[in-house]
């Protein structure tokens, strides 16, 4: 059954409790704030929403994250900050008994986080850890890889950060943690227990027990359960991370177009890739969300837009006086240019034969 758009009459900060959003592409693109997305981000808060920050970097600490946070006029403490880290070494925790040994191949931050998770930190292979994780950073070494591997071979539970194939820097893009990973996959022989990073949903669902923590611990009122799954939402650029991350945990979601994501790459999005909302940037989360709707005659219909797959051409017109043109850079004509086509796709049309016209938004 395919999964279509969803509808909010209220604003999706009233509607959620917790926003599970990424960072880069969404809140900032390097040190630069991405538009709108601090003033959303606090009057989403002040209409009652809590906010987690969860990427997939697991070099950078908490605290730094937090601060250039802080600098573009967002109150953030650090356990906000949800990193791959985080998530690797608490996961970890959940599988080995308190105090196991665990190698570390990572930056400092991973290597902090292990011990804060209430596991013994070693450094060799021969201390013989119950568990190994694989992180990234710069200055990452031959010989960490190999401690990696021969951790793994003798029996130690395989765990690594993220599996992110590339990473952009400076001059531009270069082996991420998951290309890394791919090596030692190789002279193990085997896959890693599990990844921390997105798109698996561990992140997602940390976010929510750390909230809880928190909460409890500034309540003194002992152990607080997590925001129900249903009353989140993860927030995100990258469909192929945030927004799979959320389906494959159950979580609703919603993309901006501030970074990766592209209109037309959500029209033709495969199923795990679909969001629930769709917004053009973080203005989007202090905004109720039109439903399209399927009409009789096979046609989707949201706000002044009307769309129909017929034959192999996507049709896109407006329901007042409108020139195509501005209909095409309308919100809600992609919102129901997204569910005519999914719609065909799961009835096995490929969407690389149709003409889908070019969106500007």
């Amino acid at each position: 059954m395919t999964r279509f758009l969803k509808g909010s009459n209220e604003p999706l900060s009233t509607t959620y409790r917790l926003g599970l959003l990424d960072l880069d592409g969404v809140v900032y693109r390097g040190k630069n704030p991405v538009e709108y997305a601090a003033d959303s981000i606090r009057q989403a808060e002040q209409s009652g929403m809590a906010m987690e920050y969860t990427t997939n970097n697991s070099s950078r600490f908490q605290a730094v994250v937090a601060e250039q946070l802080r600098g573009f006029g967002l109150d953030v403490e650090p356990w906000q900050v949800i990193t791959s880290s985080v998530v690797a070494a608490r996961m970890v925790a959940h599988h080995v008994p308190a105090g196991a040994k665990v190698l570390a191949a990572g930056a400092p931050h991973l290597r902090e986080e292990v011990s804060k998770a209430g596991l013994t930190l070693v450094d060799r292979v021969e201390d013989e850890p119950v568990a190994v994780i694989q992180g990234w950073y710069p200055e990452i070494t031959w010989n960490e890889l190999a401690a990696v591997a021969f951790a793994a071979q003798r029996g130690a539970g395989y765990f690594v950060t993220n599996r992110d194939l590339t990473i952009p820097r400076e001059l531009g893009i270069a082996p991420g943690c998951g290309s890394l990973v791919n090596a030692v996959i190789e002279a193990v022989g085997h896959q890693p227990v599990a990844s921390a990073g997105k798109p698996e949903s561990a992140m997602y669902d940390e976010a929510r027990q750390l909230v809880a923590d928190a909460q409890a611990e500034s309540s003194n009122n002992g152990k607080a359960d997590p925001i129900a799954k249903e009353r989140c939402l993860a927030i995100g650029d990258r469909l192929d991370t945030d927004i799979e991350a959320g389906n494959r945990g159950d979580y609703d979601s919603l993309v901006v177009l501030t970074g990766v994501a592209s209109a037309n790459s959500l029209i033709a999005a495969a199923p795990i890739l679909r969001p629930t909302y769709i917004a053009k940037d973080l203005r989007g989360l202090n905004e109720s969300h039109r439903a399209p709707e399927r009409q009789s005659d096979g046609s989707w219909v949201c706000g002044n837009a009307k769309v129909r797959v017929a034959g192999d051409d996507l049709t896109v017109e407006a329901l007042s006086d409108t020139t195509k043109a501005l209909v095409l850079e309308d919100l809600d004509a992609l919102r129901a240019a997204c569910c005519a086509v999914w719609e065909a796709m799961d009835s096995g049309v490929d969407p690389a034969t149709l003409n889908i016209p070019q969106f500007q938004i």
